[in-house]
Order: C-alpha cells, then structure tokens, then sequence
C-alpha cells in the first residue's frame, strides 16, 4: 500500500510530521507492506534564496509579525521538534528556494532513495544550516547516498525533472491540498499537518484494512486541526 505525502523542506512541520509517521510504522507489523511517496510542494515558490536573511527575519516579514513573536514562534516549534527527537537550529537555516531540491527527490527516486534523501534534505536545513538551493550541497548530498552527483548535475541543467516537480505541484491543488504535511493512503484517507501518533496509527490500519486496489482519489480528511504550514506561513 501506497502513503504519498505532498512536503517543502523548509516546513518545520513536515519534518516532525515525518517522524510521527516513522513512529507508526515502525511500531506496525504491516511496516514492510507499505510504499513511501515523497511530493513536491514549494510554500513560497518565488522566494529569491538569500543567505545573508535569517529565518526570523523572513518569517516576521513573511507573515507581517514583530521580529521577537517570529523568534518565539520558532522556538516553540524547535522545542516541539524535540519531542519527536528532532534538533532544530533556526540561528544557522539559510532561506532558500526548494525547487532544486525537489528536483533531487525525484532524482533519488530513480535510485529508490527519495526517502533517505529527504531525511538529508531536512537535517541539512534545519540542524546543519545548509544552503539546499546550492548545487554544491546537493551533490554532497548525493555523495553520501551513494549515487552519481555528476548525473544529478546534468538533470538539472538539462531540467530533467522540472515537469516532475510541477505536475507534483499541480496535483496537490487538484486533491485540495491547503498546507503540508499532507499524507494521502491508498488515495482515500488523508492526513494534514502534524497530527498526534495515536491518529497516524488508527490512519494506518483503517486504510490498510481497507486497501483493494480500486480506491478513487477522493479524499476523507480524517482531521486538519494540526500544526501545518500554507502560502501563508507555517
């Protein structure tokens, strides 16, 4: 069975929603039954990747907030990402745009590794302060997966996996998708934002239980009243 989740990597929500969703399987016996899909989703698609900018100053003019209830915002949410064994270091993010690192996602998926490269991504921005718009990074990137950086760097300049990424983009309007985290199962069953374990558990095995191959993509959002991030901000 198939769980696809439509994420930005700049979504501090997605990450700590990745690990509740780690945390179910792993404590499921239908584990080894279950495909991961990751989607492209850019919260900002036109933001200019500035590394000079800290993230408190973006967010505080991105959503139209005081610069101390921007930094507050942030470490609540680094505490939340603590709960889940997450280390968050806003001081050190570097804003930037995600297109090319959804380019390399779906890179890595050629090599089945999308998830381990996403897992990557995510510590590179929010633990190790890397810049995930740089070509440099992301064929360090590829490096350490074990696949070949040179073709990743060809793909790009060659916008190999553009279409890939936008038709990921276009998709998620389609099904109504408002703000990631976004976990569709079997196409029937969604959940948005970073909902408790309990209900990625109870998400699980309904849609397990249910899964006959013939399920539509209409969507029955189980619950939103969680923690996600829109165009408008997280």
């Amino acid at each position: 069975m198939k769980i696809e989740i439509w994420s930005d990597i700049m979504c501090p929500f997605c990450y700590i929603g990745k690990r509740r969703l780690e945390q179910s399987l792993a404590s499921s016996p239908l584990q080894d039954a279950i495909e991961i899909e990751w989607k492209s989703y850019q919260l900002n698609p036109d933001l200019v990747t500035d590394p000079t900018i800290r993230i408190d100053d973006y967010l505080a003019l991105h959503k139209g907030m005081p610069k101390e209830q921007a930094h507050q915002l942030n470490q609540q949410v680094t505490e939340m990402a603590k709960e889940e064994g997450l280390v968050f270091d806003f001081t050190r993010s570097v804003v930037a745009n995600t297109f090319k690192a959804h380019e390399f996602l779906h890179f890595a998926k050629k090599y089945n590794k999308q998830d381990e490269a996403k897992e990557l991504l995510f510590k590179s921005y929010f633990t190790e302060g890397k810049n995930i718009d740089d070509m440099d990074v992301l064929e360090s990137i590829a490096i350490a997966l074990g696949i070949d950086a040179a073709e990743f760097a060809a793909a790009v300049a060659q916008g190999t996996f553009v279409d890939e990424v936008k038709m990921d983009i276009h998709e998620a309007r389609q099904i109504g998708v408002k703000g990631v985290p976004f976990f569709v199962y079997n196409r029937k069953y969604a959940i948005s934002g970073a909902q408790p374990l309990s209900l990625f558990e109870d998400t699980l095995q309904q849609a397990y239980e249910e899964w006959n191959g013939a399920n539509t993509i209409t969507l029955q959002n189980i619950n939103t009243e969680a923690p996600s991030c829109g165009p408008e901000g997280c």
